[in-house]
This record gives C-alpha cells, structure tokens and sequence, in this order.
C-alpha cells in the first residue's frame, strides 16, 4: 500500500509529507483547496504525462515521491526482481518510485534510485493502484472499456492479451502470404521463363573448356591441307630430303668433330651440342609422323563440330552475351529460380504457420470467452444489486455479448461486449449512453467501480470525486461501501459529501496557508475532535453550530460502530 507521499513545488504545493494508514482515508477541503493537485502529483510518480506547467512558479523543478509496502503485493515484487530493481539495500524496505519534472518540461523517472523510463513507472503503478475519478463514467460509454472492467471482473486479462497477441501474429502472417502471393502471376511467368532458358543450356551441356577447344579444332580442320603440307615438308626438310636433310647435315658434322677427340673443352661442348640437336631433330620428326598417322580430317567431324559451335553462338546471341559468358549466366539462372523456388516453399511453410495461428487464436479465444460469459451474468447482478442501494430501485443491468460478424481472428476475442440498463421498472435495456442521465450515469459508474474493485488484486484504490451528483440516504450507502473497499486494503477518498467523510477510517484536510507573497497548499492529518468539527462545516458551513457538531458526532459514531 502507498505509506508515503512527499511532494515539492508542484503546482501551489511548496511543500508537502504525507504519512498514509490502511483503511479508508478520507480526504476533504474547500473548493480550490488542492484536493485533487495532491493526487495528480500521485499520478505523476506513477508514470502520467506532464509538462512545464505542473511546475510552481519560481521553483526550477518538481519533485514528486511515492513510497509503498509491498509486503502484500507479490506481482510488483516479481516485477521489480525481474528488472533487477529490488528495494534499495534493504529488501523489506519501502519501493520508491519518483518524478522530477523541469521548469523547462523535461522529465525524469526514477525507481528504487534507478533512473527508468516513463513507460516502466506506469506499468509499475498499475500494479500499486487503481484510480478511479469523477470523468470516469465517461469512458463507460464506450466499448473497450466495458471490455476492460469485464476481464478486470474475470480474472481474464492475461488470457485476452495472449488472445491479443495470437490475432496479431495471425494478421502478421496473412499479410506476408499475401505480399507473397501477390506476387503470383508475375513469379509464376518468371519461373517459367528461367526453367525454359536453363532447360536450354542443360540440353546445351556446354564443357568447363569445350569451347576453346572446339574453336581450336575447327581452325585445325578447316586449314587441314595447308597443315598437312606444312608437315609433311618439315619431315622431308629434316629426314627424308635426298640432296641434302637436317639429321644427315648433323651427322656428318658429328663424324667430323669426332675425328678429333681429347680437344679443348669449346669443341667437346660443340659436340655435345649438335648430338643432343640430333635426337631433338629425331624426335620432332616422330611427332609429326605421329601426328599424321592420327590426323583426322574427316568431313563429318567437321560438320558435327561447326553444328555444335552454332548452337553455342546462336545462344549466346539469343541471350545477347559473349559465348563465354554462358556458364556464368547459367549459374545466375539457377540462383535465381532457386529464390523463386524459396518464396514457393515459403508461402507454403506460411499457409502452415497460418493455419497454427488461427488454431493457437480460437482455442484461447474460447478458452476467454467461456470466462467472459461466465463472469458477465455475475457481474451484472452484482451492478444490479448496487444499483438499488445507490438510488435507482427497480434498476437492470446486463452485459450483452454479441458474436463478431467477421470471422477472422479479432484482437478483442470472439465478441463485442456492451453494458445495458434499465434506470427505471418499465424501460427496456438499452445502451448506456441512451438512457441514462449525468446523475443515473455517476452512480451506475460509482457501482460498477465499486464491484470491480472487490476483485482488483490492487491493494490501493483511490476515489477522486466519484459520489459527485449523490445525495442523501444514497451518499451514506456510497460511503458505507468505500469503508466496506477500506477494510480489505487501503482506499484514498477525495470528497465533498459529509455522509462519506463519516465513513473513514481516518481524516486528511487539505486547506490553503496564505503567507505575505504566496499562498500554498496544507494537508492536517485530523484528530477526533477536528474531524467533527470538519464534518459538521461540510454539514452546515462556515458557522458552526451546536446542531451541526451534534450531528456531526452522530454520523462519525454510526460509523465507527
């Protein structure tokens, strides 16, 4: 629960230590007081939107403090722990959380000492407490929140996020099968294109080197004779030349040298020399003796190798490249066909995940819906008996549930929620806003925040102005059932009714201190006898009298007892 309040240079607060019990604290105070400055302090620390303004004039900085006991708040426990944000040194310490804001409107969050971001202070807060004020019931006329207060009521609300996030992730999903498929008819031309051009160089088969070589066999084929002469004079120019050959020039010029033997070193070299260009000669003459023995010069190999040197340039002009190039765009091809092939197996590895969504969304749809239904019959007879007490006997109120026309997974679960009621015996149910006036609406709002609160794990509650437009029997019953909230946990009460203010447990006067320049707001935690005596001017005015105090100690006794 909130233990601590301290609040400095917000707004006309200079300067402001709050001490809170357990129980219903009644908080009062003239118009203009500060009554409700204190709790939007309250709200800043737990994460609300501010800017400059909030900021006293003259003060360089707000700085608001809130300290709770979260001795009974195992959820905030777990949150802080999860975050590594425990109490300070002292684990049964207070959680603290603060707000600085600047003159100049930034802002800075802090819990437990550790700087945080807005966003972390408010989902903290909504674990310590429930703030229900008097604009309230205009957020009851629409449809999320009577979806809100129904799973609050429920226990439900962990279900309806997960149902949340299992519509999101079917949504997330159609939308990329959708851009997949979009796609279709242009991808289903393009895949067929590839497989056409790369069935044609399959069919083509073109070797790693076959094309080089093919080119140099035809130029030998299509020279054949010239090559065959050329050849074929060497030989007789080397060997076979009667008047005269390369291999007898070097052997008679070896016979001679060899008449000569234990020579200088010059002329044995020399000798060596021409016999080692003997043997190449010899050998050279073999290879090309070898050379045309094997030489094919067979008309049909040429005509099948120009055929096939065709086909490679008729395709490498088809496709406008080099016929080099035809390996390497292969390749892109298939890489390409295959990305294709990827987003096939894709929307179909999705139309599956879809699938799984949509039955992973309609099992917990059910699952919050078998809840909701439950829950809805029970909180519209606890509204209903309410309502009877607060001053609308005869009153109805349900909780229609209608079935959503789409049958696509909705985030909200498989229905639309909406409240109805009956203000008056005779009137049929229609929807909230039709039928209900600004008074009727105040109290239908007082009684469902009251009957949902019971059930909120949320062991602080404040009440900002709710019993606005009450009066009479029916403001004691308000109060009766804001002690009755007081005595399962803590209830913070802002009020003007005196019939409430009776009813707490323990009473805080907000009042102004004027001083020579400035005024500034004052809160008195009030002893038994300034409580009545706070009661009986709430009862009669200014002036009191014997009548009104009298009165007053009457109500506050009732109360206690």
């Amino acid at each position: 629960m909130l233990v601590h309040l301290s609040v400095h240079n917000y707004a006309i607060v200079e300067h402001l230590d709050l001490e809170l019990d357990a129980g219903m604290s009644v908080i009062s105070g003239e118009t203009g007081a500060g009554k409700s400055i204190m709790l939007d302090a309250l709200g800043l620390a737990l994460g609300d939107r501010a800017d400059s303004g909030v900021v006293r004039p003259g003060a360089d900085k707000a700085d608001i403090l809130a300290s709770f006991d979260l001795h009974d708040i195992p959820e905030a426990r777990a949150w802080l722990a999860e975050r590594d944000l425990g109490h300070n040194q002292d684990q049964d310490g207070p959680c603290i959380l603060r707000r600085v804001i600047t003159a100049e409107g930034r802002s800075r969050g802090y819990i437990n000492g550790s700087p945080c971001p807005q966003a972390d202070l408010k989902a903290l807060g909504e674990l310590l407490i429930d703030i229900h004020n008097q604009h309230e019931h205009q957020s009851l006329l629409k449809p999320e929140t009577h979806r809100r207060l129904l799973d609050e009521y429920a226990g439900s609300q962990e279900l309806a996020r997960q149902v949340l996030l299992a519509a999101q992730r079917w949504k997330q999903t159609k939308n990329e099968l959708q851009r997949i498929s979009s796609l279709g008819d242009e991808q289903r031309a393009r895949h067929q294109l590839l497989s056409y051009q790369l069935e044609e160089l399959d069919n083509l088969a073109l070797g790693e080197n076959e094309l080089s070589q093919l080119e140099l066999e035809h130029k030998n084929l299509t020279n054949a004779e010239s090559l065959l002469s050329a050849c074929r004079l060497v030989i007789e120019q080397c060997s076979e030349n009667d008047a005269g050959n390369v291999l007898s020039a070097l052997t008679s010029s070896l016979s001679r040298l060899s008449a000569f033997q234990g020579q200088p070193g010059a002329l044995s070299e020399a000798t060596n020399l021409l016999a080692s260009a003997q043997i190449q000669v010899e050998e050279a003459v073999g290879e090309l003796n070898r050379f045309l023995d094997h030489f094919d010069a067979d008309p049909e190999r040429l005509r099948h190798m120009e055929e096939r040197l065709d086909a490679i340039y008729t395709l490498a002009r088809k496709h406008r490249i080099q016929p080099s190039e035809l390996g390497p765009m292969q390749q892109q091809l298939f890489e390409e066909l295959e990305s294709l092939n990827a987003d096939d197996q894709a929307a179909e590895r999705l139309s599956g995940e879809l699938l799984a969504f949509e039955r992973h969304y309609q099992e917990k749809a059910e699952e919050l819906s078998t809840l909701r239904n439950n829950a809805a019959s029970q909180l519209a007879a606890a509204v209903e008996v309410e309502m009877q007490t607060l001053g609308m006997p005869g009153g109805r109120f349900t909780i229609k549930l209608s079935a959503n026309s789409n049958s696509e997974p909705h985030p909200n679960g498989l229905e639309q929620l909406e409240f109805l009621v009956s203000a008056n015996p005779g009137q049929p149910l229609k929807a909230l806003a039709k039928v209900a006036s600004g008074g009727e609406l105040s109290r239908i709002s007082l009684a469902i925040q009251v009957i949902t609160a019971q059930t909120s794990r949320v062991p602080t509650l404040v009440f900002d102005e709710v019993d606005v437009g009450i009066g009479g029997p029916t403001a004691e019953v308000v109060g009766q059932l804001l002690r009755k909230l007081g005595d399962r946990g803590q209830v913070l009460t802002v009020t003007h009714l005196p019939q409430v203010a009776a009813q707490g447990h323990q009473h805080l006067f907000v009042h102004k201190v004027r001083g020579n320049d400035a005024t500034r707001t004052a809160v008195s935690k009030l002893t038994p006898a300034e409580r009545v005596e706070e009661i009986a001017r709430m009862l009669g005015g200014v002036d009191l009298t014997e009548e009104s105090l009298a009165h007053a100690r009457q109500m506050v006794g009732s109360a206690q007892a």
